[in-house]
């Protein structure tokens, strides 16, 4: 398990007043990267020895004297999409004060990467009513090499592309609000599933690049999550990289956030 932590705050602009004096405890989530077991429709492209990531993980080179490479990690090297181990991430969570996991979550060429570790480990672990959790839409693009230079060494070409069409986008939206938003403990804001999304850039290409047609698809997405009983949803722009901004570029962010009535900012 590969985690970032980051405490979750709402900057909608209309609601952060209420949200605040209505909710009196603090939501630390941990970003969940699930790439430690075999992915059944990818895997062999990837990681072709059947171990997910660990596969890169294991081929750490020392690169100076008292380098500790490869790592060994604590409980060894556990499957994430095994309930068993899921079940002692998340009673060590707890304990330490982490009430939220943020599954990263992928689609490409018209179906899920890395779903098994939420699908078969977090949703199937016997204690998974003590955490909360929601999904970030990890929509950016795959080199050959990004994920394992020892297979593809200097192959920087692109494996996946990000980029869907309104059919796919469509199926993305049905799949996360009946298999997820409406799972007991997946996580909300006044009543509203929080939706993660990465990259704004490539959701956009995926409506050829129009900021009108693009609002308009998350605004579909809304009306599906009230057809489906709750309030409304909580899109929440995940701004990857966690780099400075200037002035300018601040304000563009701000302006794109209105644009597109983003309800939340996080960084990962």
């Amino acid at each position: 398990m590969a985690c970032c932590m980051a405490v979750t705050s709402c900057t909608d602009k209309k609601n952060t007043v209420k949200e605040s004096s209505n909710n009196s405890e603090y939501y630390v989530a941990a970003y969940i990267w699930p790439s430690c077991h075999h992915d059944e429709r990818f895997g062999d492209m990837l990681w072709p020895e059947g171990t997910g990531e660990w596969e890169v993980i294991k081929k750490g080179n020392p690169r100076f004297e008292g380098h500790y490479q490869p790592r060994l990690p604590l409980w060894g090297y556990e499957m994430d999409n095994d309930p068993k181990v899921v079940e002692k991430w998340i009673d060590l969570a707890v304990e330490h004060g982490v009430n939220v996991f943020v599954y990263d979550w992928y689609w490409y060429d018209e179906g899920p990467f890395l779903e098994s570790a939420l699908n078969d480990g977090f949703l199937k672990a016997k204690n998974n009513s003590k955490m909360q959790f929601y999904i970030m839409w990890a929509n950016h693009d795959v080199k050959r090499n990004y994920w394992n230079v020892h297979k593809y060494k200097d192959d920087t070409s692109v494996l996946w592309n990000a980029v869907v069409d309104e059919n796919n986008f469509k199926i993305i939206v049905d799949r996360v609000i009946n298999q997820y938003f409406k799972q007991p403990n997946y996580f909300k804001i006044d009543g509203k599933p929080v939706f993660s999304i990465f990259s704004i850039d490539k959701l956009m290409e995926s409506f050829g690049g129009d900021a009108k047609r693009t609002r308009e698809a998350l605004d579909y997405f809304r009306e599906e999550v009230k057809k489906a009983g709750f309030p409304d949803l909580h899109i929440q722009w995940n701004q990857g990289g966690g780099s400075l901004m200037s002035k300018e570029s601040a304000e563009k962010f701000s302006n794109k956030v209105e644009e597109m009535g983003f309800n939340s900012v996080a960084m990962y």
